[in-house]
């Protein structure tokens, strides 16, 4: 017998355009008024200590490394392998964010993945 595909239900698919949308929309936010600001940029690398200096750092230094596609990437194959809500969650914010932040390629991948992952059957009940 076949198993039916991975479909989120309503309640989870709401659950991820909310996730989606907030990360994109923090992540625009982030790139457009505190990272490209040059006053704010300026500010930041002077020594200032605000939360907000605190998250373009972090945010530099994931971009550096690749963090925000790489994690989207290995949560994108691992809900390929095996989809869940959790994983789809979790792949989805960190693609949303590695899309704004410079980190398209692979955040792209991520998401072409996701889509792929709807195709797949639904994990068995245990």
């Amino acid at each position: 017998m076949l198993r039916p595909l991975f479909r989120p239900s309503l309640r989870q698919t709401a659950w991820l355009l909310i996730v989606a949308v907030s990360a994109v929309g923090c992540a625009l936010y982030l790139r457009y008024m505190v990272m490209q600001v040059p006053e704010k940029a300026l500010a930041c690398q002077a020594g200032l200590d605000t939360w907000l200096c605190l998250a373009r750092k972090v945010a530099i230094d994931f971009f550096r490394h690749n963090v925000f596609g790489a994690v989207a990437l290995g949560a994108a194959v691992l809900n390929l392998v095996r989809p869940s809500i959790l994983l789809a969650t979790v792949a989805l914010l960190a693609a949303g964010l590695g899309i704004v932040l410079y980190n398209v390629t692979l955040s792209a991948l991520a998401v072409a993945l996701l889509l792929i992952s709807l195709a797949r059957p639904a994990p068995a009940p245990e």
